[in-house]
């Protein structure tokens, strides 16, 4: 703002006392200070109030409005309280270095003068804000990017001092203010997140507000610029789990609603980008859908060979050689309203197609929670066909040798990644499983891996949970074999070998159950178990004694602990 324009207010009582000739100057703060050297605190551009209180005697303000001009302060501001009149050797001095001197009237408060010139400036710096914003809107809908989503972060943090990040669904840190304070932490990542999807599932407009600590952050949704238009009219579930977010470090309970109209559009902005990088994925979608159509029409290895070579320089430019390839399948599935999720009963949501809801959330889940960017998203080709994501991940040749598997993906990495944000985004009625295969190194196992990492997402369906995954290590055991086991199938097995100890346990709280699963952890050694429980061997050799004959069965025979075994694990 202008120091013309404060001079013009009348309730903020201000009289020109000297700088006819300097009220054009901007004025781009305000600083209240009795200090005799307060240059530290400035930066240049400010209004400077003072209560006087540094002059002892009139050789104190030459060298305080030195110091000032040497700052680059606009303007001094003196208040009349303390002294009445204000002295003339400051007048002399700022005349001599056309410094502009204003009198506050004594009926006049510092902080009136300070709330009048930050809302002031504020407005006007969200003013030529939005007009960068809409010149760089411009530019990225008519051209390439103008420099992505950090470019604008930047520009919200230098002209409204408002530090902002982008995230994805998952809580992955997209885009952040380059050099403005520590990255914000994973964690704090994810709880956004989280909260973030919970808020959207409930159709509350956005911002959302967060409190962390002593922390607020501002949630705005980023929905993607292409549908945008018609978004009122879909149902939220098609979009919440792939839509970006732009977390904002501030309160935006209290802002006026030009402030909140331009963060608004920074998100139209934003969204402008995204929709430009899912552009950028179709043809790794569509690579993949490729591969993934003649895998499942059986067609002859040599063909899916050649599909591949096509695909693993787009993959992965300047490998070299053939990669290793991991299969992981991803399934989105919605109940009705009213219908727990992972209910028998359940009623599966209608008109909702769970394939390509799943496909872009793969995409996301599959970048490497620490890294930050877009870039790392173009190594992942992910098809979908039915209700199912299907993604095919490259891997360098060493991930998949014995004892180089680390760059391989372990679904166990997967769900401890995602768990809480998507949780929260899956609340209520929603559910994600995944499963992922061993590494293959030729097209003869990738049918095999498909078939697998579908088996491994079976097995993570029939567990508790609303994100659950599982993986190609867990199809040699027994669990590979329960989740195919028919409900009553399952309700009679294990109610004939465990209800008797449940009935007798709620009698006599003899706590038979507990004792029977840490009987058959210590592989039935009676001394460990006893330790375990903190019981004496003839006190656990009493209650072991006590199943036996409720159920019939005999803990020392193989048959019998196995069966006692599949009952826990089933119920």
């Amino acid at each position: 703002m202008r120091l013309r324009a404060l001079l013009d207010t009348d309730a903020l009582g201000l009289r020109l006392l000297g700088g006819e000739d300097e009220l054009d100057r901007t004025v781009r703060g305000v600083m209240t200070t009795d200090l005799r050297d307060p240059s530290r605190y400035l930066s240049g551009g400010e209004l400077v109030l003072t209560g006087l209180a540094w002059r002892h005697d009139a050789a104190d303000s030459e060298p305080f409005v030195r110091i000032l001009v040497g700052a680059g302060v606009t303007a001094l501001a003196a208040g009349e309280a303390e002294l009445g009149d204000i002295p003339e050797d400051l007048v002399v001095a700022c005349a001599r270095h056309r410094l502009p001197l204003l009198a506050v009237n004594e009926s006049v408060a510092f902080a009136t003068i300070t709330e009048h010139v930050v809302r002031q400036v504020s407005g006007e710096r969200a003013g030529d804000l939005a007009a960068v914003v809409d010149r760089h809107r411009r530019m990225m809908t008519s051209g390439p990017a103008g420099g992505g989503p950090d470019v604008v972060l930047d520009l919200l943090g230098s002209d409204l001092d408002l530090r902002a990040w982008v995230l994805s669904p998952v809580g992955r840190l997209v885009a952040g203010p380059r050099g403005a304070g520590p990255a914000l932490p994973a964690e704090l990542c994810a709880r956004l997140a989280g909260e973030h999807l919970a808020a959207a599932r409930t159709g509350r407009r956005g911002p959302h507000r967060v409190g962390v600590g002593t922390t607020t952050y501002s949630l705005f949704p980023i929905g993607g610029a292409g549908r945008s238009g018609n978004a009122a009219a879909r149902d939220a579930r098609e979009t919440v789990l792939s839509d970006w977010l732009l977390a904002v470090e501030a309160d935006a309970g209290d802002w006026p609603a030009e402030r909140l109209d331009l963060l608004h559009g920074v998100t139209q902005l934003i969204a402008v980008e995204r929709d430009r990088r899912d552009a950028a994925r179709s043809v790794r979608r569509r690579l993949a859908q490729e591969v993934l159509e003649l895998v499942q029409a059986g067609a002859a290895p040599a063909e899916i060979a050649a599909r591949l070579r096509v695909a693993a320089p787009v993959l992965l430019p300047g490998l070299g050689a053939a990669p290793h390839w991991q299969v992981v399948v991803a399934r989105v599935e919605w109940e009705e309203q009213g219908s727990a999720a992972g209910d028998a009963g359940g009623r599966r949501a209608e008109g909702i197609g769970t394939g390509p809801v799943a496909q872009p959330l793969l995409e996301e889940i599959l970048v490497d929670p620490l890294a930050t960017g877009p870039e790392q998203s173009d190594r992942i080709a992910v098809a979908h066909t039915g209700d199912e994501a299907i993604a095919l991940v490259p891997l360098p040749a060493v991930a998949a040798e014995p004892g180089g598997s680390a760059s391989g993906i372990h679904a166990d990495t997967l769900l401890a990644a995602v768990r809480e944000p998507l949780s929260a985004g899956l609340d209520g009625d929603g559910r994600l499983t995944l499963g992922v295969s061993a590494a293959v190194h030729s097209a003869e196992g990738l049918r095999g891996a498909l078939e697998e990492a579908r088996h491994a997402r079976r097995v993570a369906a029939a567990r508790p949970g609303r994100v659950c995954a599982a993986g190609h290590q867990e199809l040699a055991s027994h669990v590979l074999l329960l989740p195919f086991v028919p409900d009553d199938v399952r309700r009679a097995f294990t109610a004939r070998l465990l209800d008797p100890l449940r009935d007798y346990d709620r009698r006599h709280r003899a706590e038979l159950i507990p004792t029977l699963e840490a009987f058959l952890e210590c592989d039935g050694s009676w001394t460990r178990c006893a330790a375990r429980l903190h019981l004496h061997v003839n006190t656990l050799r009493y209650r072991v004694g006590r199943i036996e004959q409720l159920t019939g069965r005999d803990l020392s025979r193989l048959e019998d602990k196995l069966d006692f075994f599949l009952a826990l694990r089933m119920s």
